[in-house]
């Protein structure tokens, strides 16, 4: 096997390589490694000026720490995955999770490496990463001088590929004694020629066929939710689905004859803050009408995103979901306890239920409990799964 060395010197110098870390400590250990292998290496301390040069700059491989404060490394490889989709991200943690691993994956991560890394596996791994990002670059080439299918073409391609495959896994959410309260239905496909779901969602919206993806969605999500011969293949409870804000201006979302239509009195449209929904034409009339329908209507990512004054007022929610990096490890800091606790509180005040997302160990769930959480999702109690996956309290 050929060692880091073996890379000709003068592909490593033409290698740009940024890494992100907030201790400055680990960030020149593996600034010192890197330029010393011969790369031409930006160091930075924040996740946002690493996003600032991300999109003024070309790199061909990217190494972030994932907690930081201001922007985090997972923020910080949706942003990159937004503008780019082939440069290669890999990222550091002292703190493995399940979730935060599944989450790197989703987005398209191409390590995942746990604390202490030796100079020898950092120089290699960054090897690999930058001959993948040539590899990229030779392709696209390889496109352009044989005529082939333009970009786009190749999108749409791959994005109908995933739309033929696509399934839905759906996660339990309990109430505060452990009872099944509902699923979220949770995008995957068989295909993976666009790897995770915000890759998925990327295509549709470069492609402007979001309309697509969201009308598929609510249709294969609501077949088990839907009564065949007079039987029903889901539990009882409730079936929460995510909309792009754009879904919102999607006349069939609001069609009596629309899947989701027939079941409306148990589901939860999850508005996800992927986008503003300042620029949505007539959202109140909108969301009137959905209500009409029997839905009911959750904010998702509280604490992220665009989520905030602006997304209360329009849309009025029944329901909130705390954003999961606001639950990780809330049993161990306060200022997490306080916020969220501030949360619970103005929301019982309001008549809006409050779902803790994202608990991955049993002092995180009793913290939640003890903080004012009325419903709990995440890897502690299942993981999505096809219909339906088993629980635990």
């Amino acid at each position: 096997m050929a060692k880091p060395s073996d890379m000709p010197p003068s592909a490593r110098m033409t290698a740009h390589v940024l890494i992100v870390d907030d201790d400055p400590t680990n960030l020149r250990a593996c600034t010192r490694v890197l330029r010393a292998a011969g790369y031409v290496v930006d160091a930075v301390d924040d996740g946002r000026v690493a996003a600032e040069a991300i999109a003024s700059k070309s790199y061909d491989a990217i190494i972030s720490d994932i907690s930081m404060p201001k922007m985090n490394g997972i923020e910080l490889l949706q942003f990159l995955r937004d503008q780019h989709d082939d440069v290669p991200m890999i990222l550091i943690t002292g703190a493995p999770a399940v979730e935060t691993a599944v989450q790197a994956l989703d987005y398209g991560a191409y390590k995942y490496l746990v604390k202490p890394i030796s100079p020898e596996q950092l120089e290699e791994v960054t090897q690999k990463a930058v001959r993948l990002r040539q590899m990229a670059r030779i392709r696209r080439q390889a496109v352009e001088v044989l005529g082939s299918a333009s970009p786009n073409d190749e999108l749409e391609k791959n994005l109908q590929l995933a739309l033929d495959g696509l399934w839905m896994a759906y996660q339990p959410i309990v109430d505060r004694n452990g009872e099944l309260y509902g699923h979220e239905a949770l995008l995957r496909s068989t295909d993976t020629s666009l790897p995770h779901p915000g890759a998925i969602i990327n295509a549709a919206e470069k492609l402007k066929r979001l309309h697509d993806l969201g009308r598929k969605v609510r249709k294969v999500a609501s077949v088990p939710f839907t009564e065949i011969d007079g039987h029903c293949l889901a539990p009882e409870g409730e079936l929460f689905v995510n909309l792009h804000p754009l879904d919102l201006e999607d006349e069939l979302l609001i069609s009596p004859d629309a899947p989701l239509a027939k079941i409306a009195n148990r589901v939860v449209l999850e508005i996800t803050e992927r986008a503003s929904i300042d620029s949505i034409q007539d959202l109140r009339q909108r969301v009137a009408r959905l209500r009409q329908t029997g839905y009911r209507i959750a904010i998702d990512d509280l604490g992220a995103g665009y989520a905030g004054l602006t997304s209360f007022a329009l849309l009025e929610p029944e329901i909130v979901k705390i954003d999961m990096t606001l639950v990780r490890d809330v049993d161990q800091l306060e200022v997490k306890q306080r916020l969220i606790a501030s949360i619970t509180s103005l929301c019982s005040e309001m008549g809006i239920m409050v779902v803790g997302e994202g608990v991955e160990t049993e002092a995180e769930r009793d913290t939640l409990l003890e903080l004012g959480c009325d419903l709990f999702q995440g890897y502690y109690i299942a993981k999505p799964g096809p219909a339906f996956p088993d629980r635990q309290w």
